[in-house]
């Protein structure tokens, strides 16, 4: 077995692997960068080493850093994680030329499967069936939209190298193709160093079903059953489960059989996901799942396979790296129960689902399911990284008790004053169609309006607050022949309140700063009211002010040209996405205070349009 272990990640997953191997007594190393300085997953490292800069890509991009890092601590092996290095061929290749143990397939297995189009190409031949499209070599705009036209409304342009929802783009009409192309290409460049894409077709009713599946470098391959990954927002997995409701034993065993196979095309070694679409018109059914791309690594979503089978996956990763044999055949793997995971990002959904940052001053998800973080109260939420802040999951004996253990467990959760989407977690667990197991791709695109959460808290939660905060004194005083009328004015996330809580309780003291007020996964703050308190107004009708603290990747104007209302005005990155930020009416760029590769600061005045007569 393994010694010692570097992770070569942060966050949630590198707490997640820590746990693991602190329990199978191995010795593990943190890896940070300068925002990760004082992070959970550093403090609960045996030995933690420094390998640069905030930015990813001057720290964990950086494989020579990690090597070197792996070498300075005297760790064995190397574990990557997800994100970041765990796909990278060349870096688990440096890894073994270094002398160390990669807890990961075999170099050859990632690059077979790393590009999508060799990757379809390869499960041809192998007999798994995939999702009809264009896997050519021929990238010019002019043969890409020739194959878009044949092959026919909607598609989907999908990075070759792409993964995690990155490098992906749904077009639906072909005059949309030339922009959907270019930003895909540029989106790929930068995440992925590779813009080269391939076209699918688009699946009307699609859902997302995907497999587990572990080898060893025995020559035994098996599958610890499928996931359903359905509920997606832009391409991003919200929340997944297992086993896939209203898959049948026929059916599991179809596709876990070409799942299987697919890994054995490719002699895989390690925790991989082989990933299908199926066209649910009909319900699930084996002619109608198509091979969609091979995740060659652990999945963030591994926890719902762990509860329904009883195994650690991060156990047998380690034990199959070690040189072990898997520690159970297929035939001794079963299902029990049901089990859900949602993803607490640190985003606002009331403002598009930016991503928020900042200090967790409050952070409290309860204990009543299992939740895998890297973060607690105190913690800093940096721009830098992913948003994913958090994964709650439940598992019951039934599929509506899991959901009804999630929702109430996202429900009563804590976090402030970052914003997260645990309300709208909420909002979508308790809908008819995922409540019923009617769920696609597309539902949140369909119902987004429905699943956002209350903008206020309830009449009852206010009232109570108002009077936490007035404690024993009426605000409000004497009324001829009428009892004493208590009402006052507060703050509720800075904005002007009015309350009347004549009725509720009465405070024993009152509260001289502010109360949090949590309901339905939301949280906020009521203050008592301070004229100088009111959030500062806005710069002005036609200001593009920067939503957060970014990167400006692409300005598609110049100052003086003329814009429509809606037009594209330039791109932010942050937090590995990317962010348009358009024209608010028709009329002229009178200012531009930004160029391509600079760094922004939020609510800075990046350009200003003026209407023009």
């Amino acid at each position: 077995m393994i010694q010692s272990l570097l992770i070569a990640n942060r966050g949630e997953i590198a707490c997640r692997i820590i746990r693991t191997a602190r329990a199978l007594g191995i010795r593990t190393v943190a890896v940070y960068s300068d925002a990760d300085s004082d992070a959970l997953h550093v403090r609960m490292s045996d030995d933690a080493v420094h390998i640069g800069a905030s930015p990813a890509r001057d720290s964990y991009l950086v494989g020579d850093r990690i090597i070197a890092a792996a070498r300075e601590s005297g760790a064995e092996a190397i574990h990557p994680g997800y994100g970041f290095l765990s796909e990278n061929a060349d870096f688990a290749a440096a890894v073994l030329d270094a002398g160390l143990v990669w807890v990961g397939p075999n170099p050859d297995s990632i690059r077979a499967m790393g590009l999508k189009d060799a990757a379809k190409e390869r499960m041809i031949a192998a007999g798994v069936p995939v999702t009809p499209g264009y896997l050519g070599a021929d990238q010019s705009p002019e043969r890409l939209r020739a194959e878009a036209d044949a092959i026919g409304y909607p598609v989907l342009i999908k990075a070759v190298a792409g993964g995690g929802g990155k490098g992906m783009r749904q077009v639906d009409d072909a005059a949309a193709f030339a922009d959907a192309l270019q930003s895909c290409q540029r989106e790929a460049a930068s995440s992925f160093g590779d813009d080269r894409v391939l076209i699918e077709k688009y699946i009307q009713s699609p859902r997302h079903i995907e497999v587990q599946v572990f080898g060893d470098r025995h020559g035994s391959v098996v599958h610890l059953f499928e996931r359903d990954c359905s509920l997606q927002r832009r391409h991003q997995k919200v929340i997944e489960e297992a086993p896939a409701p209203g898959m049948d034993d026929a059916t599991r065993a179809a596709v876990c059989a070409a799942a299987v196979k697919a890994a054995q095309a490719v002699d895989y070694v390690g925790a991989g996901t082989i990933e299908f679409i199926a066209d649910a018109s009909e319900g699930l059914r084996a002619d109608r799942i198509w091979f969609m791309e091979m995740n060659t690594r652990l999945q963030v979503e591994h926890p719902v396979t762990e509860a329904i089978t009883g195994q650690d996956l991060v156990e047998w990763q380690l034990r199959v790296a070690s040189g072990e044999p898997l520690p159970l055949t297929q035939n001794e793997l079963t299902i029990t129960g049901h089990a859900i995971e949602a993803r607490l990002y640190a985003e606002d959904p009331a403002k598009g689902f930016l991503p928020s940052i900042g200090t967790l001053e409050a952070f409290d998800l309860g204990v009543d399911v299992r939740v895998d973080t890297g973060v607690e109260q105190g913690s800093v939420i940096s721009p830098f990284y992913d948003p994913m802040i958090a994964k709650l999951i439940a598992h019951g004996e039934t599929r509506e008790d899991a959901r009804e253990q999630l929702a109430d467990a996202l429900d009563e959760a804590v976090v402030w004053p970052v914003r997260s989407n645990a309300g709208f977690l909420v909002e979508a667990l308790d809908h008819p169609d995922f409540a019923s197991g009617r769920v696609d791709t597309g539902l949140i695109a369909r119902e987004g309006k429905a699943l956002m959460p209350p903008a206020y808290p309830s009449e009852e939660a206010l009232t109570a607050a108002a009077a936490e905060l007035a404690g024993p004194a009426p605000l409000a005083g004497f009324r001829l022949n009428a009892s004493p009328r208590r009402a006052a004015r507060f703050l509720l996330d800075g904005e002007a309140i009015d309350i009347d809580f004549t009725d509720a309780e009465e405070a024993e003291e009152a509260v001289t700063t502010s109360v949090l007020i949590s309901e339905g996964g939301q949280t906020w703050a009521l203050a008592p009211f301070r004229a100088s308190g009111a959030a500062a107004g806005g710069a002005g009708d036609g200001a593009i002010l920067s939503p957060m603290p970014g990167r400006v990747i692409a300005v598609e104007v110049a100052a003086g040209a003329s814009v429509t209302k809606g037009q594209k005005l330039l791109t932010l990155e942050a937090m590995k996405m990317e962010h348009s930020l358009v024209a608010p009416f028709d009329g002229m760029v009178a200012e531009l205070n930004a160029e391509a590769g600079g760094q922004v600061t939020e609510g800075a005045l990046l350009a200003r349009v003026e209407a023009v007569d």
